[in-house]
């Protein structure tokens, strides 16, 4: 065969080649292609898992702790304490425990001195108002309550009493008797303003003016109360002139204002002179009649007068009687004969020997802690590194007491650890009932807020920067401080079913907030814990503020660095860990992981380790520090320009390197103390005992100081605008640890005991001493002390921690 015929065979054989080839192409180019939509899948959906996993962070800051509730009853499901002085941040104001309860208040003023823009009304404390003197004199957290204020020319008497009956809350009766201080006035009048309000835009009831005994009282339903009547009774005085407002208010922070906007001025032509009155229904005179959320009736009154305000409850359908006149007379003194005994079988102070001025001023300081309880329903704000801007929290109640009346009229967290130790001793379901409305604000990362402003009221009394809570930001853990209190103190009382249930629903709780704490406030090395929230950028201030820690601008290391080991915050981590593991036993629950965490904690050699300053022979923070600062204004430009002066900024004179702050000596160099942290013979401990009676550091006959004399930073400014606050002045709950403490180690065998006992009984002297003196010298209990004078500093009244007097007085820890 030629070769010119086996060419077209070899041409045959060729070809199939050619489409295998082209086949293996297509397929090759086909699985690239899937490739590719694979790998774009898997891209897509990382995207989506990672915009879901962003978006989950985000919400992890506002969502509540997953399991049940705390509290399982409130409302009209615990009618004894359904109503109630719950509005602090008022002279005098009653409400319910409901998220949109009706308010009842009082307002007063002397028409003769009232301003253009209202001022001379009294509503809120204010400490602005300059009161002489404001506070229950008696009050049992339940039924009844009496309190006295003192403005100029006259004394109010404010009391209330409760009475339960009915289905929807029973009855309560308030007087109000205004009398003469001192000399009597002379045709002086004074303008009584009692109103009822419910919060607008809530569609949460209606309330109407009408007319009982000829003065304008209220008709008012909700759903909660259903249908009910606030009557006004004139018990002795003359009225001079009657007026009342019906009207629709904008915020239940606005009544005053309301008030302001709507008197009217009205001549008398019999006398020749002017009254200031309310105009009546203003709803009528809108295009569209609206129904008023905002009843408020007005009386001028001449000195003395007294009145009762009447509340009674429609479903009250077998009242025996009106509770005013005598039948309220009757029961107000069978309340108060009650609230005496507890007070002496609960305190014991006749017992101890205080005169009666000693336990009147007790009783004075516990009533206005229990009487200073307020209920607060509404959301905070929140922010976590999550999210761009801060998010609402979800609307919840918090049942809590307050520290100041006039200046912080709302939940504090480790202020409310302290006061529970007061109104344990007192009522242990009432305190349980406050700790588990704290931590039912609890979300699901074991977190609480520092600061609770929950409604209107609240935050309008609150700076916008301080209104937004930080989720990486602690407070120390107080509540694991009452806990501690309740089971040495009442064991047997905790025991019992219902408290027992309440105690069993709080565990996942409490061990979900000692987690938090002992993941996310670690410090570098193992055994270590930082505050967080301190500002290392800041040239402002003079050392950093530390809010986390409580302890405000107590001095810490002058750098903030992730590097920091805080002393108190490690002594609060073992204080949890030992009082959880004492839950756990209680409760049959495995301990070992606390008590663990806790022998660890304990443990002297390590201590001394992160803590102890051989040099110094004390305890201190670790970080990077220079004592080396100071404030100064800096220069200002050439001319010409005139600038305004320029804040004056912190200057670092001596670099800063990473030491212990040991040239620091106060309240946070106490903290092992505070714990229980030595053995009875320990050399750190007659160290401690000799440092505490040295006037040069903390001593005076005043109470303990916060910061030594010595210390560089004792008594300075932090900023040109902020004055010092923990840095030499005596605060109260600082002080009952230490008394807690000296308590400890006087009654146990060791060659310091009797070292411990006559330093106990000298401070404990000191203490009460001096607040007592300053209240009556003042009115007031206050936030502070000055370490120099022993004079009342800060906010006033302050009967928060600083009540705790009480429980010294009481020898009650």
């Amino acid at each position: 065969m030629s070769k010119q015929s086996k060419a077209p065979a070899q041409e045959k054989e060729k070809k199939p080649h050619k489409d295998r080839d082209h086949h293996k192409e297509k397929e090759e180019e086909k699985s690239s292609n899937m490739s590719i939509k694979t790998i774009l899948t898997f891209v897509c959906l990382g995207i989506a898992c990672c915009v879901g996993y962003k978006g989950y962070l985000e919400t992890r800051v506002n969502t509540p702790f997953d399991s049940q509730k705390v509290v399982t009853k409130t409302g009209l499901a615990v009618p004894e304490i359904y109503w109630g002085s719950y509005r602090p941040g008022t002279y005098f104001g009653l409400k319910t425990r409901e998220p949109y309860s009706p308010v009842m208040g009082l307002m007063w003023y002397f028409p003769s001195k009232l301003g253009f823009n209202g001022e001379g009304i009294r509503h809120w404390c204010e400490q602005g108002d300059n009161l002489e003197h404001y506070a229950w004199s008696q009050h049992d957290g339940k039924t009844f309550g009496i309190q006295n204020i003192v403005d100029g020319p006259v004394v109010f008497r404010t009391s209330f009493v409760k009475r339960i009956g009915g289905t929807n809350g029973g009855d309560w009766t308030a007087r109000i008797g205004v009398y003469p201080n001192g000399d009597a006035l002379e045709d002086e009048t004074i303008s009584l303003v009692f109103y009822t309000a419910i919060e607008p835009q809530t569609n949460k009831g209606k309330l109407a003016p009408s007319t009982f005994s000829h003065i304008t009282g209220v008709v008012g339903e909700t759903k909660e109360l259903g249908k009910f009547v606030v009557k006004y009774h004139n018990i002795s005085g003359r009225i001079v002139r009657e007026s009342y407002l019906s009207v629709e208010a904008k915020g239940l922070q606005l009544l005053k204002e309301t008030i302001v906007t709507t008197l009217r001025v009205v001549p008398d032509k019999s006398t020749g002179t002017r009254h200031l009155v309310l105009p009546g229904d203003l709803t009528q005179f809108k295009e569209q009649q609206m129904a008023p959320n905002f009843v408020a009736t007005q009386l001028e009154v001449t000195v003395p007068f007294e009145m009762d305000v009447v509340f009674e409850s429609g479903s009250f359908i077998d009242r025996p009687n009106t509770l005013s006149g005598h039948v309220y007379e009757r029961e107000l003194l069978q309340r108060a004969d009650s609230f005496h005994k507890k007070f002496e079988n609960t305190f014991e102070l006749k017992k101890k020997n205080f005169t009666d001025e000693y336990i009147d001023f007790a009783k004075i300081v516990f009533s206005n802690l229990i009487g200073g309880i307020g209920y607060f329903y509404g959301a905070s704000r929140v922010q976590s590194e999550h999210t761009q801007t801060p998010v609402p929290y979800w609307k919840a109640p918090l049942f809590t007491a307050v520290p100041s009346r006039s200046f912080f009229p709302r939940g504090f967290l480790w202020d409310e650890g302290f006061h529970g130790l007061l109104l344990a001793s007192w009522d242990l379901d009432l305190e349980l009932d406050i700790m588990s409305h704290w931590f039912d604000l609890m979300n699901i990362e074991g977190w609480i807020p520092r600061e609770e402003i929950l409604g209107q009221e609240a935050l309008a009394k609150v700076p916008e920067e301080f209104v937004t809570q930080i989720n990486s930001n602690a407070n120390p853990p107080t509540f694991f401080l009452t806990l501690r209190y309740i089971i040495q103190n009442y064991i047997e009382r905790l025991t019992e079913e219902d408290r027992l249930g309440a105690l069993e629903r709080l565990y996942p709780r409490l061990v979900a907030w000692f987690d938090w704490f002992n993941t996310t406030q670690t410090g570098p090395l193992p055994g270590t814990y930082r505050w967080r929230g301190r500002d290392a950028k800041t040239n402002r201030e003079l050392n950093p503020k530390t809010l986390s820690s409580g302890l405000d601008d107590y001095p810490r290391s002058s750098h903030p660095t992730d590097d920091e080991r805080h002393l108190d915050l490690r002594c609060w981590i073992m204080l949890g860990a030992g009082t959880l593991a004492e839950i756990a036993k209680l409760l049959n629950r495995e301990s070992y992981k606390y008590m663990d965490t806790f022998a660890y904690l304990f443990d002297p050699k390590l201590l001394d380790q992160l803590h102890w300053s051989e040099d110094l022979q004390r305890y201190a923070d670790y970080g990077r520090h220079t004592d080396d600062v100071a404030l100064k204004r800096p220069p200002p430009p050439p001319p010409p320009s005139r600038p305004s002066p320029q804040e004056m900024v912190r200057v670092v004179l001596t670099e800063p390197r990473d030491r212990l702050v040991d040239t620091t000596f106060g309240y946070n160099s106490l903290f092992p103390f505070f714990v229980h942290g030595f053995s009875s013979n320990s050399p750190r401990l007659l160290k401690m005992l000799t440092d505490l009676r040295n006037p040069e550091l903390l001593w005076t006959k005043f109470g303990l100081r916060s910061l030594a004399k010595k210390s560089p930073l004792y008594n300075q400014r932090n900023t040109e605008h902020d004055p010092p606050y923990w840095r030499g002045n005596i605060w109260i709950n600082m002080n009952y640890l230490a008394l807690e403490a000296l308590n400890y180690y006087r009654k146990l065998e060791g060659p310091y005991q009797q070292r411990a006992q006559d330093l106990y009984v000298e401070l404990r002297e000191n203490l009460i001493s001096n607040i007592y003196s300053q209240y009556v010298k003042t009115g007031y209990v206050w936030e502070h002390y000055n370490p120099k004078t022993g004079k009342g500093q800060g906010s006033h009244p302050f009967t928060g921690w600083t009540s705790l007097v009480v429980l010294m007085m009481a020898e009650k820890f």
